[in-house]
């Protein structure tokens, strides 16, 4: 018996319950450094039925209205009334924010080494590249984030009527062969009572599936099955049908389980807290070593004791694929010329607390290999550099 390779990453919309809860907490994050950029927050968020809770401590100088970022979230994603998920005039908001630990804020002000911001805890971060697409990501992933990302497009130019802001997709591609192949979809999508499963599901294939498959060009004939809303109706879906809380999609958030995860959430953490800040960095590195042509996929993990600027440690896998001799890729990234890990040279490079970086715009469809974003951490800024080592 021959068995086949398959991997296979999820999505969600900005609708589900656990990323209404994220891009609530980002928002409140990108009004605290609109106003301080020395902000300090560390937000978590919690959705149920007729109720948005915020709690989690919070340092800064700002004013912020939690309840009306909170009302204005929901009703931004499309969210309407409680028929449709959850109401965002007649919702109630609860606020739970404390000023942060002392302790932390000593470790991350007044670092072990007295002269560079200290990282604001302990932890493991990855970051990870590929060559399979041209955004340098895992496939399955890429594909899953744009499935949802279009139908919401869709329905909120009116396109798809019928549909509500939940949304689910999944993507399982067949690396068995020499060019990855499709295997299979599920695709779930909330909906209004007008139309019937069966309507939905081929308007679901037809204007959002293969549109999307069509735009990579995968050939849909190898498709062995498109699970629609394999479950029938869903209708009741939101904080309605199931409770959201902050930070519970880290894999969908990052590689969708194409490499590790060190744990840490991203959504509501300032970027003194290495969890969000340095996970973006080692992608930074990773996504250059394979865009230099050094390796064709690349795994870089750092790790941080708090209060230290300095990584503790850093670790390259590069699978085998490399084109040069491995300690040279580590060489250049232990280089702080090259790559500075520390929590302020991270800040500084891809300016994390200047205003126009908008931490809302990743709280749904990813945190890495943005088409529809511009993300520093995102640029080949360091291919020339690493080029030099072939």
């Amino acid at each position: 018996m021959s068995y086949r390779h398959l991997f296979t990453s999820e999505s969600v919309s900005e609708g589900h319950p656990d990323k209404i809860c994220d891009r609530i907490a980002d928002t409140i994050l990108d009004e605290c450094l609109r106003q301080d950029p020395e902000s300090r927050t560390a937000i978590e968020v919690m959705a149920i039925r007729d109720r948005i809770v915020i709690s989690g401590e919070v340092t800064t100088k700002a004013t912020i209205d939690y309840e009306k970022i909170a009302r204005d979230t929901v009703r931004e994603i499309g969210y309407t009334d409680f028929a449709s998920g959850i109401d965002p005039d007649k919702m109630a908001v609860e606020c739970y924010v404390g000023r942060q630990s002392p302790d932390i804020a000593r470790g991350v002000e007044n670092s072990f080494d007295l002269k560079k911001t200290g990282a604001g805890d302990q932890g493991i971060m990855f970051g990870y590249a590929t060559d399979e697409t041209e955004n340098l990501m895992p496939l399955p992933l890429v594909m899953a984030h744009k499935i949802v990302r279009y139908a919401t497009q869709l329905r909120k130019s009116g396109a798809l009527p019928f549909a509500r802001p939940d949304m689910k997709s999944q993507v399982t591609i067949d690396y068995s062969g020499e060019k990855p192949r499709l295997n299979a979809v599920v695709f779930s999508m909330q909906h209004d009572e007008s139309i019937d499963i069966e309507s939905l599901r081929k308007i679901a294939v037809e204007k959002v599936l293969f549109p999307v498959i069509d735009s990579f060009g995968i050939d849909r004939q190898g498709v062995e099955e498109y699970y629609v809303n394999p479950t029938g109706r869903f209708e009741i879906g939101g904080p309605r049908g199931d409770t959201g809380v902050t930070g519970r999609k880290i894999i969908v958030d990052t590689y969708g389980g194409s490499a590790p995860h060190g744990g840490g959430a991203f959504s509501g953490k300032d970027p003194t807290k290495v969890d969000r800040s340095a996970a973006y960095a080692a992608r930074h590195a990773a996504k250059n070593i394979v865009a230099a042509h050094l390796a064709k996929r690349a795994l870089i993990q750092l790790s941080y004791a708090i209060g230290v600027s300095e990584p503790v440690s850093i670790y390259l896998d590069t699978f085998g694929t490399e084109t040069v001799d491995k300690e040279k890729i580590l060489a250049a990234l232990c280089d702080e010329s090259i790559f500075d890990f520390t929590p302020d040279g991270i800040i500084h490079r891809f300016q994390l607390t200047h205003p126009s970086f908008r931490y809302r715009d990743l709280s749904a469809y990813g945190h890495f290999g943005r088409p529809d974003l511009d993300l520093p951490y995102e640029k080949l800024d360091k291919v020339q550099v690493l080029e030099r080592l072939r």
